[in-house]
C-alpha cells in the first residue's frame, strides 16, 4: 500500500478507522472493494480510496457492509466502543 499523500479530510469519521482495521488484519484494499461489492454495495476502488481518506460522506448502507465485511461491531467502526453499559449495569440489580 502506498502512503496517502493528502491529508485526511473531514467528510467522514470512518476513514481512517476502516484502513486501522483493514490493515491490521492483513486484507487489501481490492479485497474489502470486492466483499462490498459482493455484499450489494455499487462502489469503485476510487471512491473506497476517498472514502478511507475522509474525503468522501460514507452512506449508512456503506458503513454497515463495511463493519460486516471487516467483521467489526458498527460501533468500532465508529469510535463508539462501549466499554460499560449502562442498561446491563440497571438490569443486574
Amino acid at each position: 500500500m502506498k502512503p496517502r499523500s493528502q491529508m485526511l479530510g473531514k467528510m467522514n469519521m470512518i476513514g481512517a478507522t476502516i484502513v486501522k482495521i483493514r490493515v491490521s488484519k492483513g486484507i487489501k484494499q481490492k479485497d474489502l472493494l470486492a466483499q462490498l461489492q459482493l455484499a450489494g454495495i455499487e462502489i469503485s476502488a476510487t471512491s473506497l480510496s476517498r472514502l478511507e481518506g475522509q474525503h468522501r460522506i460514507a452512506s449508512d448502507f456503506e458503513v454497515v457492509a463495511i463493519s460486516a465485511a471487516l467483521d467489526i461491531d458498527v460501533r468500532e467502526l465508529l469510535g463508539l466502543c462501549v466499554k460499560y453499559d449502562m442498561m446491563d449495569a440497571y438490569n443486574s440489580d
